[in-house]
């Protein structure tokens, strides 16, 4: 197929001369004449190109299709040619043999830009822009990213796919990655986290499946555990340095917020009276610590209760714990009930949520393991520890990191609030201008967008330029389809995609993807025989 470009001026001139000829020939003509037809619907033609080129910016191309048969004997190239020539005139092509130009015909499909014009003016076809879409012969996309990961394999053409979601040519650089249990979501998470490490980026991970513990110590990552049988605790009253930026203030404002949130997926929801106290009793329990609204009581005093030059960041002993607020909530009568909700986090069966932080986070690689809390407690593990990772990653915008939030529906669904699902989407808003990454895992997308009409899961949807749809059942990509721009085609695709293969999307390209892997990656993703000091080899 060859295609040429003709000049718009040159051609609107041409045509209005055409229009104006033809025009007054219709006017004259006797209508018993046979070519009245012919001129009428040239007439027509002309005039409709010349609309489109002036109103529609479309532009006017030269269109030659050359189809070359081969065969090994006279016959069976008789045979294929007639039936090649029988389907193209089904389809309202006309076709003409090259006769005595075989040779020049030829030429001309080879990739040598060839130019005869004794073939060319007889296959010559006008045009427009809109109509030579259809002919373009490449129906998928590739993705090559100079400094990107491999990825795996499009399944239509065959080429690879290396993907460098930290680039600038997208957006920003969150995913999505939807699919039911056993599509193969994990291993490729767990693909992308054994990859990045190499990089030396860093990497947390919400593991509310207890699915990367194996892949954690091949890696030598960090495990963080909490539950009734973990020594591992974090305060959700601490207020880290880090949580704010040097040109920011107000931590303690900043931190109301985000208990309010959590104490909101403890509580259920609460009205504006209820949350008003709530929060007069977060600030009064800060006040017992002697920390206020004021930036600079965050900060250690000497013995002349004078703050010093070097200024030292408070550290989690010198923060309330729940126990502080309980006993401040319980004495009156109009927060007794939120301190009675509050007895299982102080002296019942998850009273491990109070406690002082005893854990130091250095490594690249954590993965918070909150497997234990149980079905219905696991999102308070989950917002405590997202919170956490958050305040790690806003710590140096010059590294790159990426946060991993499997099962996020937890957090952003119906079970959730408006509070911790504005955290969660916040994340995903700014998270680029700190050097990161956001990741949404899930195989419920139903409940994805169950909290206040989808608004929160189309949010963190349409913050994401990069998006893995493995298989998926019907109900979930009918909500799925409603939300992001797929096809009824690809809709189908995604139905019958087999285990390890995705629709990704990635920017404006839509490609069918197979996951691949070597041997050894697999080993490490699956607990294996690994060497964990030859990991990067090869």
């Amino acid at each position: 197929m060859i295609y040429e470009k003709q000049n718009s001026y040159k051609v609107i001139k041409e045509l209005t001369y055409h229009i104006g000829n033809v025009g007054v020939d219709l006017q004259n003509y006797n209508e018993s004449r046979q070519d009245i037809d012919i001129a009428s619907y040239t007439y027509n033609d002309a005039k409709y190109i010349r609309k489109e080129i002036q109103i529609n910016n479309e532009d006017l191309y030269f269109l030659y299709i050359f189809v070359n048969i081969f065969a090994t004997k006279k016959k069976d190239l008789e045979y294929i040619q007639n039936k090649i020539e029988g389907i193209l005139q089904s389809k309202g092509m006309q076709t003409r043999r090259a006769y005595f130009r075989q040779e020049q015909a030829y030429k001309v499909c080879l990739p040598l830009f060839m130019d005869f014009n004794d073939v060319k003016n007889v296959t010559r076809r006008n045009i427009l822009t809109s109509g030579l879409l259809a002919t373009y012969p490449f129906l998928t996309s590739s993705i090559f990213d100079e400094n990107g990961i491999f990825i795996g394999s499009n399944i239509i053409n065959n080429s690879l796919i290396f993907v460098d979601k930290y680039s600038n040519k997208y957006k920003n650089s969150n995913m999505c990655v939807f699919g039911t249990s056993g599509a193969g979501k994990s291993f490729f998470n767990k693909l992308l986290i054994l990859r990045y490490r190499l990089f030396g980026f860093e990497q947390y991970v919400i593991d509310p499946e207890r699915e990367y513990n194996e892949l954690c110590k091949n890696l030598d990552g960090t495990l963080l555990k909490i539950g009734p049988n973990s020594n591992t605790y974090i305060n959700i009253f601490d207020i880290r340095e880090e949580s704010l930026e040097d040109s920011q203030n107000g931590y303690l404002a900043t931190k109301i917020i985000k208990l309010i949130g959590f104490f909101n997926l403890i509580f259920g929801a609460i009205n504006e009276e209820e949350k008003a106290l709530l929060e007069q009793k977060i600030i009064e329990v800060y006040n017992i610590k002697g920390i206020t609204f004021d930036d600079d009581s965050l900060y250690k005093e000497n013995e002349k209760n004078k703050i010093i030059s070097n200024k030292k960041f408070k550290d989690t002993y010198d923060m309330p714990i729940l126990e502080d607020l309980y006993n401040i909530l319980i004495k009156d009568i109009q927060t007794k009930q939120m301190g009675i909700k509050l007895i299982p986090f102080v002296k019942g069966s998850l009273n491990f949520f109070n406690n002082y932080t005893n854990i130091e986070i250095e490594n690249k690689l954590i993965i918070a393991d909150v497997y234990e809390l149980g079905e219905e407690n696991l999102k308070y593990g989950m917002y405590l520890f997202t919170e956490l990772f958050w305040d790690k990653i806003k710590k140096n915008r010059d590294v790159k990191k990426s946060i991993y939030l499997d099962e996020i529906w937890r957090l952003i669904g119906v079970t959730s609030n408006k509070e911790v699902a504005g955290f969660i989407y916040k994340i995903f808003k700014t998270i680029r201008k700190y050097g990161g990454s956001a990741i949404a895992i899930t195989q419920d997308v139903y409940d994805l967008f169950s909290l206040d009409n989808g608004t929160y899961g189309r949010s963190i949807l349409n913050n994401s330029s990069l998006k893995s749809f493995f298989s998926l059942e019907e109900e979930n990509l009918n909500i799925l389809q409603k939300y992001e721009n797929i096809s009824d085609r690809e809709k189908i695709e995604i139905k019958s995609l087999k285990r390890g293969e995705a629709l990704m999307i990635i920017g404006d390209n839509h490609i069918i993807a197979k996951i691949e892997c070597a041997k050894f990656e697999e080993n490490i993703i699956n607990g294996g025989n690994v060497d964990k000091y030859n990991y990067c080899s090869g």
